[in-house]
């Protein structure tokens, strides 16, 4: 099987490097937060992958904050003192650049997880899973049915001994066209993920996307973050 990349850590975030948010001053694990980098045109750029080269500029806020930051000017004065230069342009439309960026890296760590054979989608087989205890994390489209997502988040609760638990899986911010494009298969509605290890990465990135965007994130969505070592 494909080794996958490990564009985000299997290790706890607690162990993870922490960098500084420029407009807040709080420290995180580097993978809680967005970087920014700038390109050599001198533009402001979102490098949610963190692959860009030379100095980058971190950020923690959600949207409406980067929004707010971006139009009273607060956020290319702490631009320029990361960068260490006036000489910067910041596109109107970069709030919109992170959340299609932090949206494109999700669907694409699900994707590579799906090749990888890490996940599984259709009801019955996520159900049957489920029910044995071998599911780590359980997804829903944005427009999956409400019955069919109670049915598969009660055989998850069943499986893993929570019953009584306000334990489900997490509805994405994306529907089942958006999942089956970015999976390669038809119908994705639902998605179970039984390694463990993959549950961990597709937790980091998921946790960024929401915290951005403003989306609820369920705590029983993943059982990763307390099992990966």
């Amino acid at each position: 099987m494909r080794k996958l990349p490990n564009e985000t850590p299997s290790k706890p975030l607690d162990r993870a490097p922490h960098r500084k948010c420029i407009l807040t001053g709080e420290s995180l694990p580097q993978e809680a937060l967005v970087r920014l980098a700038l390109s050599p045109d001198d533009t402001i750029a979102p490098d949610v992958r963190a692959k860009a080269p030379g100095r980058g500029a971190w950020i923690s806020v959600n949207r409406s904050a980067l929004e707010e930051a971006q139009a009273k000017g607060a956020l290319k004065g702490a631009l320029a003192r990361a960068f260490k230069t006036g000489k910067l342009a910041i596109p109107d439309d970069l709030p919109e650049q992170v959340e299609k960026a932090l949206e494109r890296a999700t669907l694409d760590r699900l994707g590579l997880e799906s090749r990888g054979g890490m996940l599984l989608t259709g009801s019955e087989k996520i159900e049957t899973a489920a029910r044995q205890g071998d599911l780590n994390m359980l997804l829903h489209a944005a427009d999956a049915g409400r019955d069919g997502s109670a049915k598969l988040d009660q055989a998850w609760r069943v499986g893993s001994d929570r019953e009584g638990q306000d334990v489900r899986g997490q509805i994405l911010p994306v529907d089942r066209q958006g999942l089956s494009v970015a999976l390669g298969r038809q119908n994705v509605v639902h998605i179970g993920i039984t390694d463990k290890r993959a549950a961990g990465r597709i937790s980091h990135m998921l946790d960024r996307w929401c915290r951005f965007i403003g989306c609820d994130k369920v705590d029983g969505g993943s059982e990763a973050e307390k099992k990966v070592a």
